[in-house]
């Protein structure tokens, strides 16, 4: 069994070759800490600061400023491009911070997380075309989370959390992506396993517009932009010899 996973696909550096101006669409990035044991450490941990890197101006939500036992519907703020953008959660899961079960809290400093077995949506107020998030505890009865993005257009992309299935106790993983060419409304979330039995804790979920995509610049950063500079002037050098003949 792989502990500790973590991979980008595709990489941020082959789209930039495809393109200089935009990320391919979707970029997926993923982490997988089997052995955790109820810290925030490893994998996801790389995979979370790569898919922050790749954005502007973002916030993170846990979900500290909600009482023990609070239920659906819970209504949340994010940092936005031009003022805040709304999201809120809705069908089953509760607020809780009961740390014997495997499920933890991520949030530096913090002591909850959303606790859930079950289907459970997200609706934006604003468009988003980023998101990603800490789970814990996920796949250790025989489950992997499953997402259904519904764009502006409501054409449903389905997505499957690739976690290690009948893992450990107290695994930790960071899930997300950004999509520069779509924007989505709403999230579902679900789980293979049979009659919701694989309870897990989602935490410190992030969000972003398309505007919020990229460097604060806006434009690609100069390393990468050297890299498509380079492969450009060996075209154009390769085009001149093969004139000279």
């Amino acid at each position: 069994m792989m502990k500790n996973r973590f991979c980008v696909v595709p990489s941020f550096a082959l789209a930039m070759l495809a393109s200089s101006a935009a990320l391919a669409a979707p970029v997926i990035y993923f982490g997988e800490n089997q052995t955790a044991n109820l810290s925030v450490s490893g994998s996801p941990v790389a995979a979370r600061a790569q898919f922050l890197s790749n954005l502007s101006g973002v916030s993170s939500q846990g979900f500290e400023s909600f009482a023990v036992g609070t239920r659906p519907p819970i209504s949340m703020t994010f940092a936005g491009s031009a003022g805040n953008l709304s999201a809120t959660l809705t069908g089953v899961g509760r607020v809780d911070d009961r740390t014997n079960n495997g499920r933890f809290n991520t949030t530096t400093g913090g002591s909850k997380w959303y606790d859930v077995s079950g289907a459970f949506n997200i609706t934006f107020g604003t468009a988003i075309a980023a998101f990603g998030f800490y789970g814990t505890d996920i796949g250790d009865f025989s489950g992997r989370i499953t997402l259904s993005l519904t764009d502006t257009n409501d054409v449903v992309t389905s997505l499957t959390v690739p976690n290690t299935i009948d893992g450990t106790d107290g695994s930790l993983l960071f899930y997300g992506f950004i999509d520069s060419t779509k924007a989505y409304k709403a999230i579902s979330f679900g789980n293979t396993s049979p009659n919701g039995t694989d309870v897990f804790g989602f935490d410190d979920m992030v969000i972003g517009e398309r505007r919020q995509i990229g460097p604060p610049t806006g434009v690609p950063e100069p390393g990468s932009l050297a890299l498509v500079g380079l492969s450009l002037a060996a075209v154009v050098a390769a085009t001149r010899r093969k004139a000279r003949k």
